[in-house]
């Protein structure tokens, strides 16, 4: 290791090419340094260390062959093509190209030796391969005495000017090949046995002929376990080095104080649950800490996650600092503003203290007035949306960032809020909620730098909804249920995935089904709500749905997060195939909000793909958030789940957190100790895998 803290471990790409051109090409696969050409690892291998007779090629088959070109000819039906007939000492096949230029006719005439690699088939004139790989070779050509990687690449960079790149980086700048020393104490190889770095990915860029194809492929081989488990555990070092330096900055001390807290609570109409109980213990506990805290705090639609919000602000409040809840849609912050401020009424109302409401909507005046009481500390709660970050927002004395469905932030959204206030060096604190459950191997890797509080019970007396499937051929039927659900005095959604036609995915519009559903229940007051309608006009329609004014609201997927309307028991949605998991359950969780039976019924449109079958499947099968989830994150895959790719942290290339559950384990403990114990080490394994990313390279 002392050799390698004298030298800088990762390489710049300008020292391997001398062209910038080369460097740009490369630069659009994300190479931007040697290590980057280490790790561009290969999709899959071509066996061209060995030759099998022509007389042993069997249709379907994947084989090389050698032999000479006994008839070349460029025929002109059905189209034009060039067919070459290639004999050896047991048969002869031959190699048909579709496209061709005629260079090729030149280079392929008779009695030139050439070697194809392709897929044998069944042709006009007998066994021929299409598109062949070709090469003109010379009798008695050594064979490769590896597998060939075929790499991703990008126009202009062809396979073999991409291997030779490899190999020169492989190799190293004086031969020395410290491009793959070791990064790792001798006892963490010895006790996850993992094999080395450089025998590692020198296996995998040159695999020996007789190397397992379905490891290889599979991703299991013991070389590709080392790549893994060093990916692992750069993001667990990442994170725990995020974690430490988060604890060293200062934040207000909020001790609870149990004089509000527990007022609210006693006011309330129902009883915490003891996951709620549980949660606000540790996030009370946070508070009360002089460093920043930085909670997710998650539960399943309906597990009642806003009062303990409530409880947090509150505690803010008593220790004389402000909080900031923001929501990504205004109907959802208006659901809190209305519910807060009638929770928090008979409590501030003798201390002369307010909630302020910000919104893009507001007018002018209104707008001025929420702002002029926040600056001055008068709200010492402000709810809105992504307005609470614009740079006219200031507050007096903030000490607790909240924001609701985190997700749908970006990183640097969810930082301006958490950083409009920075006083005396003190940064506010921070709890994010969700009602989207990250499965735990997620949690267990691009969250491990965050505290996680799990409300996993939902409060007594829900019923579980009742999910069922519906062909859209049996639209008559959904007419009748909810006339009837109507006609007892329940009210319904009815969901559509659009609000203008579209000829590509011919789906019905909200507002076309708007207009069907109005002629169909004459005797019902339809409504209409989607994301084009004025705010007020939004929040209006809301209103009179909660009221039970409206007893069908048609509606887009805007009232996914928030909505809170007890008696509405009945839900259809509309194209439910085109739809996500994640979106799919949100909006199922938007009844059976009381102890009334409720039903979702989701509409599909046939033809089914496998991934919408699939993906009905489990939303039908399962109720419990954690597991759709989990499921949702099998289909998609970690990249995509959940917007991770907006969250700023680095992702994985190779490892799977669920797939690679064991590995992801090891890396966790195995990067407790390494920091621990081999700082060095540490420091130069996240320079390597993360570069100018590394935490340590920040510090």
């Amino acid at each position: 290791m002392k050799g390698n803290k004298e030298k800088n471990p990762v390489l710049p790409i300008s020292t391997v090419f001398t062209s910038k051109g080369i460097q740009e090409k490369f630069a659009r696969l994300g190479i931007i340094n040697q290590f980057g050409l280490i790790l561009h690892l290969p999709l899959r291998y071509e066996d061209e260390t060995h030759l099998c007779p022509i007389s042993e090629v069997s249709e379907g088959r994947i084989v090389q062959v050698e032999g000479v070109i006994i008839h070349s000819e460029v025929m002109y039906r059905p189209r034009r093509q060039l067919v070459c007939q290639v004999e050896d000492s047991s048969g002869t096949l031959f190699m048909r190209f579709l496209n061709f230029y005629s260079s090729q006719i030149k280079a392929y005439s008779l009695g030139t030796r050439v070697r194809l690699l392709g897929e044998a088939r069944a042709g006009f004139f007998g066994t021929e391969m299409v598109h062949p790989k070709c090469k003109i070779v010379c009798e008695g050509t050594p064979l490769p005495d590896a597998l060939t990687p075929v790499y991703p690449t990008t126009a202009g960079l062809s396979q073999v000017m991409i291997r030779k790149f490899i190999r020169k980086a492989l190799i190293g700048e004086d031969g020395d090949g410290r491009n793959l020393s070791e990064t790792l104490p001798s006892n963490i190889l010895k006790r996850y046995q993992l094999s080395s770095f450089r025998d590692s990915v020198m296996y995998l860029h040159q695999p020996p002929s007789n190397a397992s194809a379905h490891l290889l492929q599979g991703r299991t081989h013991p070389a590709w376990c080392r790549i893994k488990f060093d990916e692992f555990l750069a993001q667990q070092l990442s994170m725990r080095l995020h974690y430490q330096r988060r604890r060293s900055y200062n934040a207000p001390a909020l001790p609870c104080k149990n004089g509000m807290t527990r007022a609210l609570i006693k006011s309330l109409t129902f009883s915490l649950t003891s996951a709620q109980r549980k949660s606000f213990s540790e996030i009370s506990q946070n508070l009360s800490e002089t460093y920043p805290m930085q909670r997710l705090l998650q539960g399943d639609v309906g597990s009642g996650k806003t009062v303990v919000a409530a409880l947090a602000v509150l505690q803010a409040i008593e220790n004389g600092y402000q909080a900031a809840i923001m929501a990504p849609t205004e109907i959802l912050a208006e659901q809190h503003y209305q519910k807060l401020s009638s929770w928090f009424a008979p409590l501030f109302h003798s201390l002369g203290i307010t909630v302020a409401w910000l919104s893009g909507s507001q007018k002018r005046k209104q707008r001025q007035a929420a702002l002029s009481d926040i600056a001055e500390g008068k709200a010492m709660l402000a709810i809105g949306t992504h307005a609470l970050f614009q740079e006219q927002v200031k507050f007096d004395k903030l000490g607790l960032a909240i924001i609701d469905e985190q997700h749908r932030f970006g990183v640097h959204q969810r930082l301006a809020l958490r950083m409009k206030s920075v006083k005396e060096g003190l940064v506010p604190h921070q709890l994010m909620m969700s009602a989207t459950p990250i499965p735990r191997t997620l949690s267990m890797s691009y969250f491990a730098d965050l505290d996680v509080s799990v409300i996993d019970k939902l409060p007594p007396g829900r019923v579980q909804v009742v999910t069922k499937l519906f062909s859209d051929t049996r639209r008559d039927e959904v007419i009748v249920r909810i006339r009837e659900a109507c006609r007892q005095g329940k009210q319904a959604y009815w969901v559509c995935p659009l609000i203008e036609e579209s000829e590509v995915l011919q789906l019905k519009t909200t507002l076309e089904t708007y207009e069907i559903l109005s002629l169909t229940f004459p005797e019902l007051k339809v409504g209409l709500l989607h994301g084009r309608l004025p705010s007020q006009e939004k929040l209006s329609v809301m209103e009179l749905f909660k009221q039970g004014n409206i007893q069908l609201l048609v509606a887009t997927s805007v009232v996914e997060v928030g909505v809170d309307v007890p008696n509405a028991s009945l839900m259809v949605i509309e194209h439910a195939e085109r739809m996500g998991l994640s979106q799919l359950h949100q909006l199922r969780g938007r009844i059976g909000r009381s102890a009334e039976a409720s039903v979702c019924i989701l509409l599909y449109q046939k033809p089914l793909s496998e991934v919408a079958r699939e993906r009905l499947r489990v939303i039908y099968e399962n109720s419990d958030g954690f597991e759709i989830a989990r499921q949702d994150l099998l289909l998609r895959g970690p990249g995509e789940y959940f917007g991770i790719r907006q969250s700023g942290l680095p992702m994985l290339r190779f490892a799977d957190p669920e797939r690679d559950e064991t590995l992801l384990n090891y890396a966790r403990d195995a990067a407790e100790e390494v920091l621990r114990d081999n700082p060095e080490f540490a420091k130069y394994h996240l320079q390597r895998w993360l570069g100018e990313k590394s935490d340590y390279l920040k510090a």
